[in-house]
């Protein structure tokens, strides 16, 4: 016994005694290079966009907007430090940082929004205060989560009254594969062929309206289109690139290798940066790389850090490819911060735009939401179908572009009032506590393996926060509920010995 203990520890190749050392030397240097960051986030940013010219007026929504900013700040910095992968969480705050801090505060400042504001100046204090007292709802439904012992996953089914791991079963996966190849396939010749994907978003959207799927008034058939050839496709792909992340029996099959090449061509295609939305993509790169590179916290910090970056810098110019050449908005920046007051980030004022509607029409006390819930329904079915709420306050507010955000505290707001908000907050934050408690778990120590449903669902819906916190609702559910039928259609609660070879 004792000599096949001492053999194991011996080293036999190259240095293996330093590898325990690398990855504490890399998450110290992840942690040194993150302070001047953090820093940055919660004081230096805030202080040079305070110092920027402009006609805005100090006033109460001068320093809560201040406020909250730092207050994101500082809880992003806290993800960023977090010795664990607080995923969904991390992205939350990612969010509130840039399009609910900085941007509006760079707004007030300079004294410009993207949309009008039609209501008076007071609609925004309090859009302002309730998006506050909404982050803090959400931290003390995430500090309610961590208070409760999660029920440990019994590391056998056999002999086990624990929970059992949810899993990929090996046969579905391979149909799912077979789903995203011809759903992607119809996409493409519904189009014209994969051309079409590689000219601009605008073209994409006058194709999908001439061919047939669009009626008038509803929007349902080309969503499903849509969603069908872009979300299988990325899911399958997700699968199968962790697969070859955790096993190494699978980077050796050239079975599986051919696969993934396959799937991440159909991917280049269907859910490339040219043809689709700016947030789509965000969603489908984030849950690439964390699907990639699961139990990296150094990389996760990484990429918390740089998507501040990218966000400020990046962000606003990526919408190059919407329109063809000749309709391309021309950029126009005298300033690093004029991005933030022109373009995208409208999320604040249209919170005051919709808390001035509310005021107007009364709230709708669960209409919007339950519009939401059943978007897979026609409008010739349901006459009286909801519209997006950025799109009913946009026509209310008389404007021509009705394109517009709904955050999700407007969506609580407006058909629930301030308590229904802080609630829903509390939930919103309890349920990605625990998911990412759960994730982490996952994607650490000897899991559910390559097979594991939630180290690729986790990933996807942190992507997908940012187009769900965006809003409006309506838009955002249609291929988040494809990707959790095609999610439950392949999930099994066996154990497989292929979700366990390594």
């Amino acid at each position: 016994m004792t000599s096949v203990h001492t053999s194991a520890r011996t080293p036999t190749r190259g240095k293996p005694s330093d590898a325990p050392a690398r990855p504490i030397a890399w998450a110290m240097l992840s942690r040194a290079l993150s302070v001047p960051l953090i820093l940055g986030l919660v004081c230096f940013l805030p202080a040079v966009i305070a110092a920027q010219p402009g006609s805005g007026v100090r006033d109460t929504a001068y320093w809560l907007q201040l406020v909250l900013t730092c207050y994101a700040g500082a809880r992003l910095a806290t993800m960023i430090l977090s010795t664990r992968r607080r995923l969904l969480q991390g992205v939350f705050w990612m969010f509130v940082y840039i399009a609910m801090g900085v941007a509006p505060f760079a707004q007030v400042v300079i004294g410009q929004t993207p949309t009008p504001m039609v209501g008076p100046r007071q609609d925004l204090v309090t859009a302002i205060a309730m998006v506050l007292v909404g982050c803090a709802a959400y931290d003390l439904g995430a500090l309610l989560a961590s208070r409760r012992p999660l029920r440990r996953r019994a590391p056998s089914a056999r002999g086990s009254g624990g929970g059992k791991p949810a899993l990929a079963h090996p046969l579905r996966l391979r149909l799912l594969v077979l789903l995203a190849f011809a759903a992607s396939a119809f996409y493409m010749l519904k189009l014209g062929g994969p051309a079409v994907f590689f000219s601009s978003r605008q073209e994409i959207n006058e194709t999908v309206a001439a061919s047939g799927v669009v009626t008038e008034g509803s929007n349902v058939g080309s969503a499903f289109v849509k969603g069908f050839g872009q979300v299988p496709a990325l899911l399958a792909l997700l699968f199968y690139t962790r697969r070859l992340a955790t096993s190494h029996r699978a980077r050796r099959t050239p079975s599986t290798v051919l696969v993934w090449v396959a799937l991440a061509a159909l991917n280049l295609v269907v859910n490339n940066p040219i043809s689709n939305a700016r947030y789509w993509f965000l969603t489908v790169l984030m849950a690439f790389v964390f699907t990639a590179f699961p139990s990296s916290a150094a990389f996760y910090r990484t990429v918390l850090a740089t998507g501040v970056v990218g966000a400020l810098v990046v962000f606003p110019y990526a919408d190059r490819f919407r329109y063809e050449e000749g309709g391309q908005r021309p950029v126009q920046s005298a300033s690093v911060f004029e991005p933030l007051v022109t373009k995208d980030y409208d999320q604040m004022v249209m919170f005051a735009n919709t808390i001035s509607w509310v005021d107007t029409r009364g709230h709708t006390y669960g209409r919007q939401l339950t519009g939401s819930a059943l978007f897979f329904v026609p409008r010739a079915v349901w006459s009286g179908k909801p519209e997006d709420t950025g799109v009913r306050v946009g026509q209310w507010m008389g404007l021509r572009m009705t394109n517009l955000s709904a955050p999700l505290w407007t969506e609580f707001w407006v058909d629930l009032g301030p308590a229904g908000m802080v609630g829903g907050m509390a939930l919103i934050g309890y349920a990605a506590a625990r998911t990412d408690r759960r994730y982490a778990l996952a994607v650490t120590r000897a899991g559910p393996g390559s097979g594991s449903v939630l180290a690729i669902a986790a990933p996807l819906i942190a992507g997908y926060t940012f187009i769900l916190l965006r809003g409006p609702l309506l838009q955002a559910v249609g291929k988040l509920a494809i990707a959790a039928l095609c999610l439950v259609l392949i999930t099994t609660f066996r154990e497989q010995r292929a979700a366990r070879r390594r």
